[in-house]
C-alpha cells in the first residue's frame, strides 16, 4: 500500500512527506499493538499462536534470551525482514523488553522503513513510462533478472569497497 501511495505521490497528487509520515505512524501503531498483546498475554498468549509462528518451547526460550540481549537492534532491523517485521513486536512484549527501549527502536525502524519503501515507490512512479516499456520489451521475467543482476553488482561493489579493494 505504501509503495502505491508513494507512486501516486510521484504524480504530484500527494505530498511524499505525508506518505512517509502516515506509513511510519501506521507501522508504529501496529507494532505497539503487538507489543502490548505480547506483554499482557505473555508467554501463554504467544504459545497459543506458536503453531502459526512455527515456534516450539525451545524457540521461545531462545527468543526471550535473544531479546534480552539484542532487543532494540532486533526491533529496529526487523522491519526489513519478512516475517520478523510482523512478529518482533509481539516477541519483544513477551520477552518484557522495556517499553521505552522498544518504542524508540520501533519508531526509528518505522521511520527508516517508511522512508525507504516510500522512496522506492516514489521513484517507481516517476519512472513508470520507462518501467512499462522495459516490461513490454523484456517481459516480467527479464525485468526480474535485470534487477537481480544490478542488485548483485551493487552488493559485490559494496563488499569490495568495505574490504579495501
Amino acid at each position: 500500500m505504501t509503495i502505491a501511495a508513494a507512486a501516486y505521490a510521484a504524480t504530484g497528487a500527494l505530498d511524499i512527506r505525508l506518505v512517509v509520515l502516515v506509513a511510519a505512524f501506521g507501522s508504529l501503531a501496529g507494532a505497539n499493538f503487538g507489543y502490548v498483546a505480547g506483554y499482557r498475554g505473555g508467554r501463554p498468549f504467544v504459545e497459543r499462536f506458536s503453531r502459526l509462528l512455527r515456534l516450539n518451547p525451545g524457540h521461545m526460550a531462545r527468543t526471550e534470551v535473544f531479546f534480552a540481549r539484542y532487543g532494540a537492534a532486533t526491533v529496529l532491523f526487523g522491519r526489513f525482514v519478512l516475517g520478523l517485521r510482523t512478529w518482533s513486536a509481539l516477541m519483544a512484549g513477551m520477552a518484557r523488553m522495556p517499553f521505552w527501549h522498544f518504542q524508540s527502536a520501533s519508531a526509528a525502524g518505522a521511520l527508516v522503513w517508511a522512508t525507504a519503501v516510500s522512496l522506492i515507490g516514489f521513484y517507481l512512479g516517476k519512472n513508470w513510462g520507462l518501467i512499462r516499456r522495459l516490461v513490454e520489451y523484456l517481459g516480467v521475467g527479464g525485468v526480474i533478472v535485470v534487477v537481480l543482476v544490478i542488485l548483485g553488482l551493487w552488493l559485490l561493489r559494496r563488499r569490495a569497497l568495505r574490504s579495501g579493494l
